[in-house]
């Protein structure tokens, strides 16, 4: 992600700004920048669609949310980040509501139409599923279910019963478009009445009650890159709510959840392993078995280690899904003292502790002797 400039610094705005004054920013930058005001200005056309970029981002909640706490890298590739625009008309179709429904780019550029009549794309929908911590590492292809919308059969998507026709929309005149005039300012929104068909449905078809499309659910296969993480989301383009007006479809967008697993702590592409051992392996040295996502590894663990410490089994952790470097294990070593001692362990600690010079506990009398001590005073000398 390296040369990416910060979206904030895109947008002139600082970390702290409400959505509106993102939008406000926004809107700003793309009339400044719009190619039809500066053409042939390569400049101009990469600053416009680096401002889409970062409004992108930062007028979606989670985006934000993501990339205030890892920055570039920790947005998706998988629809997470980074433009996916290919011309101007995309930038139109993605952000018209920010602009009044596409009328002031519309009017003052005659931009962001297809044909006479701006297009839709279909609304994005989303989907869930649960991995553990190996699937993740791994990657994995998953079976989701959809809940979205389909071309109604009967009437062909018009929303007409059979054999009806429809009716140009007398509010609009066809159209499919309203202009409001303010001063100096013209802005054209989408008609209320016909929803920009231009037409309006007289005889509703029976079977979508004239909405033109039904209800479906459906499955589809996700594949999950490797290295993904908890709340990470990936893109199945095409899959969502069909346009409303012949446009392209809408994505689903799967979010991820990754479970907990019972020896690894995740950090980023990185493992921690809490690995519990004896004192006498920590104070002698000891070669012990290590969990790692590919099974036991065997590792060294010189003498005299102290309790806290961690090693390190570099490229053990996991993979990066946009394709970095693997990520490490670290094995933090947490001294375990026994709660119960056989009488053989006993005596060696305690010569231990004698040798060392130090105060432990004394040998525990049973509970009967030290009664009798305490009721039966010792004899005097005298």
């Amino acid at each position: 992600m390296a040369g990416k400039r910060d979206y904030y610094e895109i947008l002139e705005v600082e970390r702290t700004a409400t959505d509106k004054v993102i939008a406000d920013s926004y809107r700003r930058l793309a009339i400044r920048f719009h190619p039809d005001k500066n053409p042939g200005n390569e400049e101009a056309i990469g600053r416009f669609k680096e401002a889409a970029e970062a409004f992108e981002v930062l007028s979606d909640k989670h985006k934000r949310d993501r990339y205030d706490r890892y920055g570039h890298a920790g947005l998706d590739a998988n629809g997470g980040g980074g433009s996916h625009f290919s011309d101007v008309g995309d930038i139109f179709e993605a952000f018209g509501d920010v602009f009044g429904g596409g009328g002031i780019f519309g009017d003052i550029f005659g931009g962001g139409r297809r044909g006479g009549r701006r297009v839709q794309k279909g609304a994005d929908i989303g989907c869930e599923v649960t991995i553990d911590l190996l699937e993740a590492a791994r990657g994995v292809t998953k079976t989701v279910e959809l809940s979205r919308h389909k071309q109604c059969d009967d009437c062909g998507g018009s929303g007409a019963a059979d054999g009806s026709e429809l009716e140009v929309c007398n509010y609009c005149g066809g159209h499919g478009q309203v202009a409001q005039q303010s001063g100096i300012l013209r802005v054209q929104t989408t008609c209320p009445s016909c929803r920009g068909a231009g037409k309006m449905v007289t005889d509703p078809c029976r079977s979508c009650d004239g909405e033109g499309i039904v209800a479906e659910d459906v499955t589809k296969d996700v594949k999950i890159p490797a290295g993904v993480d908890d709340q990470m989301r990936v893109r199945i383009t095409g899959e969502g709510e069909p346009s409303p007006n012949g446009g392209p479809p809408g994505d689903c967008y799967c979010f991820i959840h990754v479970t907990e697993h019972p020896l690894f702590r995740r950090e980023g592409s990185h493992l921690i392993c809490r690995l519990p051992m004896t004192y006498s392996q920590a104070a002698l040295g000891a070669t012990i078995e290590v969990p790692t996502l590919d099974g036991k590894e065997e590792m060294e663990i010189p003498a005299g280690t102290q309790p806290g410490e961690v090693f390190t089994l570099k490229r053990r952790g996991m993979p990066d899904p946009r394709g970095g470097a693997v990520g490490d294990l670290h094995v933090q070593v947490q001294v375990e003292v026994p709660k119960k001692l056989d009488q053989t362990q006993e005596d060696l600690i305690r010569q231990l502790a004698d040798h060392d010079q130090v105060n432990v506990t004394p040998h525990r009398k049973k509970f009967m002797e030290r009664l009798k001590e305490f009721f039966i005073p010792e004899e005097s000398d005298d």
